[in-house]
């Protein structure tokens, strides 16, 4: 891939990121969201390989159903509280949805089948860059939301996370799988 555009790529996944992470409105959160996404699918597929491919694609449809339940969860939440507000919301179902959602972002244990199998078809730098630089704008967003919230459902959902990530490991051979899992 030539140089420029893989600086072009690298540079609007972090302004993507930086948009999520600055953003206070459900609409600039989305945005900046996608931005990664569209941003990262080809370095996913840049080596011309079916395991790339197969990757891209996986990870493409797997990020479009998570942001169009981001879509229709603020949307909801708007509709009830007539604000696009990330840090109140206001019914528990757009709350639960957008919870699902950012889950499947980050790939957490219960929505995280998508995610071994897109790391074992990518290189590793690409791998580490979707296992960290990735995680930080859906990260910071349900932190965000879920500040006054009592602590259990994210504590829940990290020692989930944990305990699945560390039993599934146990039989993986290849690195990116337990990069994956871990």
């Amino acid at each position: 891939m030539n140089p420029l555009i893989t600086s072009i790529l690298i540079s609007s996944l972090s302004t993507g990121t930086i948009i999520t992470m600055s953003s206070y409105h459900w609409l600039f959160a989305w945005f900046g969201l996608e931005m990664n996404t569209l941003a990262i699918i080809p370095l996913i597929s840049k080596h011309h390989h079916p395991r790339a491919t197969e990757a891209a694609t996986k990870y493409f449809l797997t990020q479009a159903a998570a942001a169009a339940t981001i879509l229709f969860a603020s949307t909801l939440n708007a509709w009830t509280s007539g604000q696009w507000s990330i840090l109140h919301p206001t019914t528990l179902p757009a709350a639960l949805m957008m919870l699902i959602a950012l889950t499947m972002k980050l790939g957490l244990a219960p929505m995280h089948s998508w995610y071994p199998e897109v790391l074992q078809g990518i290189t590793l730098p690409t791998a580490l860059l979707m296992s960290t630089w990735q995680k930080f704008a859906p990260l910071t967003l349900l932190l965000m939301m879920f500040n006054d919230l009592p602590q259990n459902t994210l504590l829940t959902l990290g020692l989930l996370s944990a305990y699945i990530g560390g039993w599934a490991g146990l039989n993986q051979t290849q690195t990116r799988k337990i990069m994956a899992f871990s």
